[in-house]
């Protein structure tokens, strides 16, 4: 994955010694998704020791923030994704969710993932994806304030916390809630999960 930052500090997350070696997550990508809810939770991961890999519409397509400080290239084209080779899935928020929900790749991965129980996290817009999935009917989570109507609309809890955990579904509001997000991720993953690597992962 090639990742370029400009000017731009992430901020920082202590993993609490958590070995996450390993373990596999995917975050998903699209053009304008918010900068800081993506690479925070990708250092945050890979400082543990996860692999990480970045899933977008196209493999090696490049992607950049809405505010224009970090651009990332896609290891894998989700319609090449399968859920069951990952351990858990992360959704940044910005505009990239409602790009995200018109790929039915996207959707489908998603939906396999709550299904599965394993960890989904989605931050900001992210739970736009979870609402397309149809995967929150029941579930407490919180978002960003403009999409909170939506997510009642679609069965779900609505809260405004800075992280909520709802069995395997971990949300946040916004990019200050990112350290807390980041290692709600990082304490889901601290146990369980396969040793093995399949194709596009990084470290």
């Amino acid at each position: 994955m090639t990742l370029q930052i400009e000017d731009f500090r992430s901020q920082q997350v202590e993993s609490r010694m958590a070995d996450l070696s390993g373990k596999r997550v995917a975050i998903l990508v699209e053009d304008e998704f918010e900068d800081l809810e993506l690479t925070g939770p990708l250092e945050a991961l890979r400082a543990a020791g996860a692999a990480v890999a970045i899933v977008g519409p196209t493999r090696g397509a490049t992607y950049r923030g809405k505010r224009g400080k970090a651009i990332v290239a896609s290891d894998l084209a989700a319609g090449a994704a399968r859920m069951e080779d990952f351990d858990a899935l992360v959704i940044p928020g910005g505009h990239a969710p409602d790009k995200m929900r018109m790929r039915h790749a996207m959707v489908d991965l998603t939906r396999q993932a709550m299904d599965a129980g394993k960890p989904v996290a989605a931050i900001c817009h992210g739970p736009q994806l979870l609402i397309s999935a149809n995967a929150i009917r029941g579930r407490t989570l919180t978002c960003w304030p403009s999409i909170a109507v939506d997510v009642k609309n679609a069965g779900g809890l609505y809260v405004d916390k800075p992280v909520v955990e709802d069995g395997n579904l971990i949300t946040s509001r916004k990019p200050d809630d990112v350290p807390a997000f980041s290692e709600a991720i990082v304490r889901a993953l601290s146990t369980g999960g396969s040793r093995l690597q399949a194709p596009g992962f990084r470290r």
